[in-house]
């Protein structure tokens, strides 16, 4: 949901942890490595990975009236349901580099194709909310392990390639974000309108995922052995750097709004009258401005000392997003879509950033992991302050403007974050 790249010089939206540690791995030397046919097996292997990485949760987020009705959820429940995706990447995602060392990267990815698709299989089946969480939450973990080790993976088998192939996979996860958003719903009403069978079906795209993956179970590689024989690079003191702490609220408040507006934007067009497909089309249509922009901003930030002005300017586009959501939902709905699918591109902006201010490789490594370990902490009681909000008014003007104010603080971390300084500088 919704990537993060180690070292973070060409960073994605990819609604994953950071690797705190990532394992390294030579390739062999030409003529003595793997058949090629190896490398193009990896390839399909991450791109039939990145496309999984997100309809798990973007589906849900297009079938959640018809879930909460045959769940009998509450909004409140429904708030907790939408808040599960950052717990489960801040919580599992920062065990996918133990578990790659010890298991090897390949294992580790192909592990969460299985939790992913048992989870996408085992949730329609179950008959109350806590199985439908339990079961989301397996998904979940298989996302947030893979979604942290395909860096690692990229460079393994592709270190004289990584920009082009983490912009592969990058441009394979968003589709696979728009893609659930859009068809989710044509697609279950075509299966007779069922919404088990419209969340059961994108299993299938996960068991696929699965194949590409065997065949390298077994490839472990060196990494833990040169890791264990390397000194420890001197520990940074992260927590007295103000500009870690501000990339770490940026990253959580950039986070919130992403999530809720995976979670609940179609639910705010529909009850604004907008027919199921059509909200859909606008979540997908939002999620769909990560592709483009994911390759822009990154390289506009790189060229400033300040990023500040950039933080401004998404910040405007999603205020002005949410006030078009609260005077008009159904009347401006395209603009407000695209103007919040703007907003949303802080993500690749922010880890622009965690690279940018350090010196160092370890620097990037400690300051990546603690923003964004952080942040996501920091994003989970958004989406469930939106359901208790939402069910206790009974519309969507406060969570609305909860939204709206949240941006507020986004922007100042956001600006303070984009100053011109190292974290070594204040550590």
């Amino acid at each position: 949901m919704p990537a993060d790249e180690t070292p973070l010089h060409t960073p994605t939206r990819t609604l994953g942890p950071a690797a705190p540690a990532a394992p390294r791995t030579e390739v062999p030397a030409q003529g003595t490595g793997p058949a090629p046919w190896v490398f193009r097996l990896v390839a399909v292997g991450l791109v039939l990975t990145a496309l999984n990485l997100r309809p798990a949760i973007t589906s849900l987020g297009s079938l959640l009236e018809e879930v909460r009705d045959g769940l009998h959820m509450s909004g409140s429940v429904a708030g907790v349901l939408t808040s599960v995706p950052p717990l489960c990447f801040a919580v599992f995602g920062v065990m996918a580099p133990r578990l790659a060392r010890r298991f090897g990267a390949g294992a580790v990815v192909c592990a969460g194709m299985v939790a992913i698709t048992a989870g996408l299989v085992i949730r329609p089946l179950v008959g109350g909310t806590a199985g439908f969480l339990a079961a989301s939450a397996l998904a979940l973990m298989g996302i947030a392990v893979s979604n942290v080790l395909m860096p690692v993976i990229v460079k393994r088998w592709f270190p004289d390639r990584v920009g082009s192939m983490t912009g592969l996979y990058s441009m394979a996860l968003a589709l696979g974000t728009s893609l659930a958003a859009a068809v989710t719903v044509p697609m279950t009403e075509a299966m007779g309108g069922s919404w088990k069978a419209g969340l059961g079906v994108w299993a299938a795209l996960a068991a696929a995922a699965i194949l590409p993956w065997i065949p390298l179970v077994r490839d472990r590689g060196a990494a833990g052995q040169h890791a264990a024989q390397r000194p420890e690079a001197p520990a940074l003191r992260i927590t007295r750097s103000r500009t870690a702490w501000a990339l770490a609220c940026f990253f959580g408040l950039q986070a919130t709004a992403a999530y809720i507006t995976m979670g609940w934007m179609p639910q705010i067009f529909r009850d604004a009258g907008v027919s199921a497909g059509a909200a859909g089309v606008l979540l997908a249509l939002t999620m769909a401005m990560g592709v483009p922009l994911a390759f822009i901003i990154p390289r506009v930030a790189a060229r400033m000392r300040n990023q500040g002005p950039i933080v401004v300017f998404l910040g405007a586009c999603g205020l002005v997003g949410y006030a078009g959501l609260y005077l008009a939902p159904s009347g401006g709905a395209w603009a407000w879509a695209l103007l919040l699918g703007i907003s949303n591109c802080a993500f690749p902006l922010a880890l622009t950033m965690i690279g940018m201010r350090t010196r160092s490789g370890a620097g990037v490594v400690r300051l990546s992991a603690f923003a964004q370990s952080t942040g996501y902490l920091i994003s989970i009681p958004g989406p469930l302050l939106v359901g208790v909000l939402y069910q206790h008014s009974g519309g969507w003007g406060l969570p609305i403007a909860l939204m709206a104010a949240l941006m507020v603080p986004q922007m100042v971390a956001g600006i303070l974050a984009g100053r011109d300084r190292t974290i070594e500088d204040e550590c």
